[in-house]
């Protein structure tokens, strides 16, 4: 299920990302999507290809990992997103809900850490 006035289209620095045609309210599911479970070993081959940047680790225990379909790749990361997800391990499939209003036309983003407000570093701000 996903909302169908959520696009995708290029940003000026992150390349694509996910904006909406509409005023979305807060506290609104606009996507669940299904994901491909792995096994942990094969984040090994996963993090040789461009796939590396799209996988999710998986289970209660990290013990593996997944590929989400639908949109949720698409989505750029913000420290302060206006949307976050929550990973439904029974039913393997992560699902995404606004934090707070979201305008016409305003970019949807979530937190890669997995908290909406986390500001952990995440894999790619490490070094910076």
């Amino acid at each position: 299920m996903r909302k169908s006035y959520l696009f995708v289209q290029n940003t000026v620095r992150k390349g694509r990302g996910v904006f909406t045609r509409e005023r979305i309210a807060a506290d609104t599911v606009i996507e669940i999507a299904p994901v491909i479970v792995m096994e942990k070993v094969d984040r090994v081959y996963l993090d040789k290809t461009l796939l590396h940047d799209y996988i999710f680790e998986w289970g209660k225990n990290n013990e593996k990992c997944c590929m989400a379909l639908g949109l949720i790749p698409i989505y750029n990361h913000s420290y302060k997103s206006n949307c976050e997800y929550f990973m439904d391990f029974e039913d393997e499939s992560i699902l995404v809900k606004t934090v707070g209003v979201i305008e016409n036309g305003e970019e949807l983003t979530i937190n890669y850490n997995g908290d909406w407000n986390e500001s952990k570093k995440v894999w790619f701000d490490v070094n910076e």
